[in-house]
């Protein structure tokens, strides 16, 4: 099916732009994969919030968790099925979670500051895909994400909605956990693929 779809796309853009060259289309069609990909994986994880009636809460964490992603960035699964495990683990499983658990207020203001320090220090974490290669760009997501990073400390730590705050905690965990040099060896990816490339302006 996906093979399928993308193939009449390839055509439409091949037949709408004839002088396109080779690269620049294999740019289109893996960014209309992802897009595919992305949303085969959300309409699956949406349904089963909707059956384990936590849909809100699964949307609620997913924009969290993307807000801080897009700054930070961080490792990407390497195939499809991984990656819709981890979803379903991730977006399902950790709202789930939070609405058994409590954490005290001490030990949640050092889980943050431990994430901020590690924003600080590690992101934006890149992929070979796509290497952060200007160097203004990677300074200016860190200093993006890890403003972020605490205005989500903030608000967690003063709203009276202990799941939301939760929920925003665990939104920075888990990017924090994305952005480790330690998760990328974990997964045999290449870290700080910048630095591959020689331009770094």
């Amino acid at each position: 099916m996906k093979d399928i779809i993308l193939n009449k796309f390839r055509k439409i853009v091949t037949k709408s732009n004839k002088n396109i060259s080779k690269d620049e289309l294999d740019k289109i069609m893996y960014g209309l994969e992802g897009l595919y990909l992305t949303i085969q994986k959300m309409i699956i994880v949406f349904l089963i919030a909707f059956i384990l009636k936590i849909l809100k809460e699964v949307i609620i964490f997913i924009i969290l968790y993307n807000l801080i992603r897009y700054l930070a960035f961080g490792v990407h699964a390497k195939n499809s099925l991984f990656c819709l495990i981890y979803s379903i683990i991730a977006f399902i499983g950790i709202p789930l979670l939070t609405k058994y658990i409590s954490i005290n207020f001490y030990i949640k203001i050092s889980l943050f500051i431990v994430s901020i320090l590690l924003i600080i220090i590690y992101s934006p974490a890149d992929t070979i895909n796509r290497p952060i290669i200007s160097k203004k760009r990677r300074i200016l997501y860190k200093i993006l994400s890890s403003t972020l990073s605490t205005i989500y400390m903030i608000i967690s730590l003063n709203i009276d909605n202990s799941y939301i705050s939760n929920l925003i905690l665990f939104a920075l965990l888990l990017e924090t956990i994305m952005i480790l040099p330690i998760t990328y060896k974990l997964l045999k990816m290449p870290y700080n693929n910048y630095k591959t490339f020689k331009n770094d302006g």
